[in-house]
């Protein structure tokens, strides 16, 4: 895989979606950047810093716990998440927020500067998140926390998608992607070393993690409709899926969608799916 290429092909799929994201009548990343909050517990008057915050599911719980004595710092790179997410605290009164466009590879902060550091569904889409997060206990207290998400990759579902909609793929898709986006490629690239906890353990320990907590809760995903959450999937990671296919294997699997959604939803059109999530908790070593 070109980094380079990857890196600029989710910086634009973000920047994209940016005046949409996790909006449209779809509810996911809140409820589950909330939860995060909740397990890492921020403590009036510390520091905190949201890796890939987008629009801040989980950066303004964390800026509301730590109070107008800590400070709450959102990076992401793509700059158009960053100035929605800037109204957003704007129009909140966060005084305590502070927004930056920042490479999450390489966050350019002081040694010391953050006592949290939390990442909802971003961590996964850096190019090497295992060399990234080796970078981070220098900018952390000692004893500093890290929490993220990321979904629990099965091994046979398919990628970016909960296990109940693997069925739901029409063939057309796998045989329209590129050879870099095919499933066992993305299998590869995004499941590694967040599928398996003892690996995911030796990674972080590396990494100069320790007191790594591994915890998989079913996190629900509501959606007014089927249409709904086929629109909303473009607003968020799996954009970059869609961005690769031609437009009639997109269309066909759009129908495959709608119609496999329709078989989940209420009497009232409307769904919820309980999605799987893996929540990540850790300390920086001594």
């Amino acid at each position: 895989m070109d980094s380079t290429a990857y890196k600029s092909g989710v910086t634009n799929a973000f920047k994209n979606a940016a005046d949409s994201y996790d909006r449209g009548g779809v509810g996911f990343f809140t409820p589950m950047g909330r939860r995060l909050v909740e397990l890492a517990a921020p403590q009036p008057g510390e520091r905190v810093l949201d890796v890939g915050c987008g629009r801040g599911a989980a950066l303004f719980p964390a800026a509301r716990a730590v109070g107008p004595t800590g400070r709450a710092v959102g990076i992401d790179i793509a700059d158009t998440m960053i100035e929605a997410a800037r109204a957003e605290a704007a129009r909140a009164g966060a005084e305590n927020v502070e927004l930056l466009v920042m490479d999450a590879e390489r966050p350019s902060f002081a040694r010391r500067s953050f006592d949290l550091v939390l990442g909802s569904y971003s961590i996964l889409f850096l190019p090497d998140a295992p060399a990234a997060l080796a970078r981070y206990p220098r900018i952390m207290t000692a004893g500093g926390r890290l929490a993220f998400t990321c979904p629990v990759f099965e091994a046979d579902s398919f990628p970016f998608l909960p296990p109940v909609f693997t069925p739901m793929i029409p063939a057309s898709v796998p045989a329209a992607l590129p050879a870099d986006w095919q499933p066992s490629e993305l299998r590869r690239r995004y499941n590694s070393w967040l599928s398996d906890v003892e690996l995911l353990r030796a990674t972080l320990g590396e990494a100069g993690f320790t007191d790594v907590t591994v915890r998989d809760e079913a996190v629900p995903m509501t959606a007014e409709s089927p249409a709904a959450w086929v629109d909303w999937s473009h607003t968020q990671g799996m954009r970059l899926l869609w961005e690769r296919l031609p437009e009639p294997v997109a269309g066909e699997l759009r129908d495959s969608l709608i119609a496999g959604l329709s078989e989940l939803s209420g009497p009232d059109g409307s769904l919820v799916i309980e999605t799987p999530v893996r929540f990540v908790t850790a300390r920086v070593g001594s």
